[in-house]
C-alpha cells in the first residue's frame, strides 16, 4: 500500500487519542457510583470504535477494487451498520423521542402477527408481563388482576413510572447491566406472572401500521423464543436499523448522481440515532430517500418510464404518506420526470391518477378522522400539555397578520435550533445534556456543503426551473410542519410554534443539498471518501463522548 493511501490510520489514532481522554471522566463516573463495569464496558466501545472506523477508513481510503476507490453504495452499509449499532448501544431502548410510544405500536402488531391478543377492551395494548418493566423500572406500580389480565391499579395510566431511558442516567447503564446479569427483570411478581397478559399504561401511536413491520418483527422473534425483555427491546430495535440501511442503500443505488449526498446525512448522528430506535421515523427517512431516488433515476438516467416504476411510485407513497402527511408534497418530485418518457400525455396522466389517487385513498382510511377532527375544530382548538387554548384553521383567515407574526418569528428565533436539532443536539428524548457539541455539528455541516459542492466534470442536472422547484417542494414541507404543529401543539400565548423539531426536514435534506450544485462553486479535487471518512470519525467520537456523559451523570 502506498504511503498516500494510509492517511486514513491518523482519524483511527486522533480517535484513539480522544478516546483515552475520555476514559478519565468515565473512570471518575464509576468511582462516582462503585460501579467499575463501566470503565470495561468502555473500554469494549472504544475497542469497537476504533475497529470500526478503522475497517470504514480502509474501504473509503485504502480499500482498492481492480475498478478503483470502492463506491458509496458500497461502504454505506458496513458504515451504517457499524455507526448504527454504537449509537443503539450507548444511547438505550425507550430513549429516543417518543420511543416509548413507537415501542408500544410494534409490540401491538407483533401481537397480530403472532395471532395472540393485542388489546385491552379499553384499547391499551397488552403486553408480556415480564415486558412491564421496561416502562416501570422500578416497579413503582401496584398491580392487580382485571379482566384476565394485569393491570396497573390506583393511578391514572400513563403517570408516575420510570420508563427505561427517560432519564438517560447511570442508573439506566445499571439497570441494563443487572438485567444483561440475570438480575430483576420483571416489575411484577405475582404468582404465575410468566405466563399473564399485561395492560400497558402507553397508548399506541395511530398510523398505518406498516411502520412498525420491521420492529414488529424483531419483537415477534424475541417473543417466539422466549427470550427476556432486554434481547425484546434490542431485536426490534436491530431489525429497525437494518430495515432502514437496506432502503437506504437501495435508494443509493438507484440515484443517478449525489450518493456522497445521501451518504453524509445518512450518518448524521440525529439520522443514526432516529434509525436504531424504535422510532418510525427511520421507516419515513428510508421511503422518502427511496421515492427520491427512483423519481431522479426516472427523470434523468432511465429511458422510458413503465407501469412497474408507475406502481413502485405508488406503493412506496402510500407507504409512507400516512405517517406524516407532510411529506406527500414530494409527490411533486415526479414533475421532474419528461412527460416525453411516458410514451405520450394520455399516459403521463393516467399514471399521475394512479400515484396521486393511490396516496389519497391511502390517507383517507388512515388518517380521515385526524383531518376531520382538525376541520371540525375550525373555531376552538385545546392544548393538552399546555392546559390552553390553541389555534384553530379558522385562526389563519380571521387573523391572518397574527398568524403570519407566528411564523415569522418562528423562522427567525428558532432556525438555530432546527439546524442543531437536524445534525445532533438533543439525542435522547430531547434531552439537552446529551447532545453533539457545537463544534461537530458545524463539522458535519461543512462536510454536508462539500459533499453538496460541484466537483470537476460533474454534470449539473438539479439545475434552472428544476432547482426552484426542489427548493420549493422542501419549503412547502417546511411550512406543512409548521402548520402542523401550529394547530396541534401551540397554545394561543405562545410567541413562536412550539413542537417542530430539526429531525423532520432530513428526510429531504438529501434532495436539497443536490439542488445546490452550480457553477460558481466548483471544487478543485474530488474528496468525498475524505469527507466521508471524516463523517465516520466524528460519529464514533460523538459516541465515545456520549457514553462518558452518561456515566458521570449520577
Amino acid at each position: 500500500m502506498k504511503g498516500k493511501d494510509k492517511g486514513w490510520l491518523a482519524g483511527v489514532a486522533v480517535l484513539a487519542v480522544l478516546g483515552w481522554w475520555h476514559l478519565g471522566e468515565v473512570r471518575m463516573g464509576a468511582a462516582g457510583c462503585g460501579d467499575a463495569w463501566l470503565v470495561g464496558n468502555y473500554l469494549l466501545l472504544l475497542a469497537a470504535a476504533l475497529a470500526g472506523t478503522g475497517l470504514c477508513g480502509w474501504l473509503s481510503w485504502g480499500g482498492k477494487q481492480k475498478s478503483g476507490r470502492w463506491e458509496p453504495a458500497k461502504i454505506y452499509p458496513v458504515a451504517g451498520l457499524f455507526l448504527g449499532l454504537l449509537y443503539l448501544f450507548v444511547l438505550p431502548p425507550l430513549s429516543a423521542p417518543d420511543e416509548v410510544s413507537h415501542y408500544i405500536s410494534a409490540y401491538q402488531l407483533s401481537s397480530h402477527l403472532l395471532g395472540q391478543p393485542s388489546n385491552s377492551e379499553d384499547g391499551h395494548v397488552l403486553v408480556r408481563a415480564r415486558d412491564w418493566v421496561l416502562e416501570d423500572v422500578h416497579g413503582d406500580y401496584v398491580y392487580g388482576e382485571e379482566d384476565g389480565y394485569l393491570t396497573k391499579q390506583g393511578q391514572d395510566k400513563g403517570s408516575g413510572a420510570v420508563v427505561l431511558g427517560r432519564p438517560l442516567t447511570e442508573e439506566t447503564y445499571r439497570t441494563l447491566h443487572g438485567m444483561s446479569c440475570g438480575g430483576r427483570g420483571y416489575a411484577y411478581q405475582g404468582e404465575g406472572y410468566e405466563n399473564k397478559l399485561a395492560v400497558s399504561p402507553y397508548p399506541p401511536v395511530v398510523t398505518t401500521p406498516a411502520a412498525y413491520v420491521p420492529q414488529a418483527l424483531g419483537i415477534a422473534l424475541a417473543r417466539l423464543l422466549s427470550l427476556d425483555s432486554l434481547w425484546l427491546a434490542y431485536l426490534g430495535r436491530i431489525c429497525n436499523l437494518l430495515f432502514f440501511v437496506a432502503v437506504t442503500w437501495l435508494a443509493m443505488k438507484r440515484l443517478p448522481f449525489g450518493r456522497e449526498v445521501l451518504f453524509g446525512v445518512a450518518v448524521l448522528p440525529m439520522t443514526l440515532h432516529l434509525s436504531a430506535s424504535f422510532s418510525y421515523d427511520a421507516w419515513i427517512m428510508a421511503w422518502i430517500f427511496y421515492f427520491t431516488a427512483y423519481c431522479l433515476h426516472l427523470a434523468f438516467a432511465a429511458g422510458q418510464v413503465r407501469a412497474r416504476d408507475v406502481a413502485a411510485l405508488a406503493l412506496v407513497m402510500a407507504l409512507v404518506g400516512p405517517c406524516k402527511i407532510i411529506y406527500t408534497v414530494f409527490l411533486g418530485l415526479c414533475l421532474l420526470i419528461p412527460v416525453k418518457k411516458f410514451g405520450n400525455r394520455r399516459r403521463w396522466l393516467l399514471s399521475a391518477c394512479c400515484v396521486l389517487g393511490t396516496c389519497v385513498c391511502v390517507l383517507v382510511l388512515v388518517n380521515g378522522r385526524t383531518v376531520s377532527t382538525y376541520v371540525a375544530s375550525e373555531t376552538e382548538n385545546y392544548i393538552g400539555w399546555a392546559e390552553e387554548a390553541g389555534y384553530s384553521l379558522g385562526t389563519l383567515w380571521t387573523q391572518p397578520w397574527q398568524c403570519l407574526r407566528l411564523f415569522v418569528n418562528t423562522v427567525f428565533w428558532q432556525s438555530e435550533q432546527y439546524h442543531l436539532t437536524m445534525v445532533g443536539a438533543y439525542l435522547g428524548n430531547l434531552d439537552p445534556v446529551l447532545d453533539v457539541p457545537y463544534l461537530l455539528v458545524m463539522l458535519f455541516t461543512a462536510c454536508l456543503l462539500l459533499l453538496s459542492f460541484r466537483k470537476p466534470g460533474e454534470q449539473l442536472f438539479l439545475s434552472g426551473i428544476r432547482r426552484y422547484w426542489v427548493w420549493a417542494l422542501c419549503l412547502f414541507c417546511v411550512g406543512g410542519a409548521m402548520l402542523s404543529m401550529f394547530l396541534a401543539w401551540t397554545p394561543v400565548g405562545a410567541n413562536v410554534i412550539s413542537g417542530v423539531q430539526g429531525r423532520y426536514f432530513l428526510p429531504f435534506l438529501p434532495v436539497l443539498l443536490m439542488s445546490l450544485k452550480n457553477d460558481t462553486l466548483v471544487l478543485t479535487k474530488e474528496r468525498n471518501h475524505k469527507i466521508l471518512y471524516l463523517m465516520c470519525c466524528a460519529n464514533a467520537y460523538a459516541v465515545l463522548r456520549l457514553y462518558s456523559i452518561v456515566s458521570m451523570r449520577l
